[in-house]
């Protein structure tokens, strides 16, 4: 028999877990600095750390070395809105329609009167900062910002003092970066304009003049605009010195994370630095170009392991290393082709992006979800930990807030739970289980021993060029976990598992069954 996943569900029944307040601890202690690194498309097995041996990511290695390196954490989305939706509210992005991969001219999905994580942390005291990959939309409404003036709706009603973002993706328009709700470097004489429904008359784009595509050309889709001699998916005009150059991605985000660490030093910061890496399209600075035998996504890999690298030597310069709390994680699993014709296919070699794990990002098995995950805290966390306890990032909220002493309004961070002694170390309780979501919306449950995947029509395959397992079936699956690769349904052998999941879901649909 598995350990205790099957519980009855009578009238008032719940799970329960144990979990340690820390409250009083963290007012005893110094408030430490906290930084989440989160990279994109970082799969579980594309770290060093994490068992990869065709790229060196020695500056994550070093982060891992100095604290715990989690190996069952799980993002709640398979794709990348979703999935920042929740860590940000603390609330499974499932809940709220709109919460799917936004465009670059959508509007806020995370509303202003949500209270966010951002929030919390500017509540206990801390100057907080949003540097990077921002995919959640900015303005009020889709398709109407005027991106030539201040944008009325934008980071700051979300708790962030500081915001130096991208839009949406490096692959979608605009291809700009707005900082403090306004468009960073306006060129007046380029006025911008953004559409996702037409193209603009006189803008050469990437289906039809493939000549002017001289920095990367596309496989599949990302054949609208051209930006720097890549295609993208949606319409732009204007933008002049403003738009950005995707070899200077990297350097332009950490150059303004050094900033607001230095301008910081002497109070307690958040800051949330969400690196374009390894998201396509894959075109580094020319410094980390050919450094790997995977071609250009082994090189963003090496890139965004140089970001570490400047963000630690900085905090380890100014003294605050010993007191600063980093969680480097990915908001969801990988995938190779994604559009470019960046040889990142056919240059993997035996290297597995997922690792061991099945599928990949935006698939209901295990790669799409389960991410690298570690936390480094010198002061307080003992170093060179590995730790296997199911984590879910939507609790790092309620965890957090813990750990500040914050009280959080009613209503906020609804699907968030306090977890922090695992994130510390100081237990390895695990979460009893955690909600994933794939791109279709499919939902599956995760416990320690079992995974269920709920039945969806969707195809086998993702359709649209990426090769991935999309984990769909017409049928119930369960898989057992302590055996890797989720390869033999087992719903039909063990009935009673696939019931008492099945109830967990419904319950946690209806807030109904809680996990503590």
């Amino acid at each position: 028999m598995k350990s205790n996943v099957l519980i009855g569900f009578g009238l008032g029944a719940f799970l329960v877990s144990p979990i340690t307040s820390h409250a009083q601890k963290a007012k005893e202690t110094q408030t430490p600095n906290v930084i989440f690194i989160y990279a994109d498309d970082l799969g579980y097995g594309d770290l060093e750390c994490y068992g990869a041996t065709r790229v060196q990511t020695p500056n994550v290695n070093k982060l891992a070395n100095s604290g715990i390196r989690f190996t069952n954490t799980h993002a709640t989305a398979a794709t990348s809105t979703p999935s920042r939706y929740s860590l940000l509210t603390g609330e499974y992005a499932w809940r709220r329609p709109g919460t799917d991969i936004a465009a670059g001219n959508a509007g806020m999905i995370i509303r202003p009167e949500r209270y966010t994580i951002a929030d919390m942390f500017k509540s206990a005291g801390y100057t907080t900062a949003a540097l990077g990959k921002w995919h959640l939309g900015l303005g009020d409404k889709t398709g109407e910002q005027d991106w030539n003036a201040p944008l009325p709706a934008a980071l700051a009603d979300l708790g962030f003092d500081y915001s130096y973002i991208m839009a949406a993706t490096a692959d979608r328009v605009p291809c700009v970066f707005i900082e403090n709700g306004k468009v960073a470097n306006y060129d007046p004489s380029a006025p911008i304009e953004v559409s996702y429904q037409k193209p603009f008359e006189g803008e050469p784009l990437g289906k039809d003049h493939p000549e002017l595509l001289y920095n990367l050309k596309h496989s599949h889709g990302h054949d609208m605009a051209i930006v720097n001699g890549i295609g993208r998916i949606g319409y732009m005009k204007g933008g002049g010195k403003a738009l950005w150059k995707d070899e200077n991605l990297a350097d332009s985000i950490t150059t303004h994370a050094l900033d607001f660490i230095k301008a910081n030093k002497d109070k307690p910061f958040f800051m949330y630095f969400a690196t374009n890496d390894v998201h396509v399209p894959r075109f580094p600075h020319e410094r980390f170009r050919g450094k790997n035998p995977m071609g250009l996504r082994g090189d963003a890999i090496v890139q965004f392991d140089w970001s570490v690298g400047q963000i630690l030597d900085e905090l380890e310069r100014l003294g605050l290393r010993e007191n600063t709390l980093i969680i480097l994680s990915s908001d969801n699993g990988p995938v190779v082709d994604d559009g470019y014709a960046d040889q990142a296919e056919e240059l993997l070699g035996d290297h597995k992006p997922g690792g061991p794990l099945r599928g990949g990002k935006y698939s209901a098995f295990e790669a799409g979800t389960r991410i690298p995950a570690i936390i480094s805290w010198p002061k307080e966390i003992k170093k060179g930990k590995v730790s296997d306890a199911l984590m879910s990032q939507v609790d790092w909220f309620a965890s957090l807030a813990a750990l500040t002493g914050s009280v959080l309004p009613k209503g906020a961070a609804p699907d968030s739970y306090n977890y922090l002694g695992t994130l510390l170390g100081t237990d390895n309780a695990d979460r009893p289980w955690v909600i994933e979501q794939a791109s279709d919306h499919t939902l599956s449950v995760r416990t320690k021993d079992w995974k269920y995947i709920e039945t969806s029509d969707g195809p086998k395959m993702v359709p649209w060029g990426p090769k991935i397992e999309t984990g769909y079936s017409k049928t119930p699956q369960l898989y057992d976990m302590t055996q890797v690769g989720e390869q033999e349904n087992l719903s039909e052998k063990r009935p009673e598992v696939v019931y008492q999941l099945q109830g967990i879901l419904k319950g946690v649909r209806n807030n109904t069954v809680k996990p503590k």
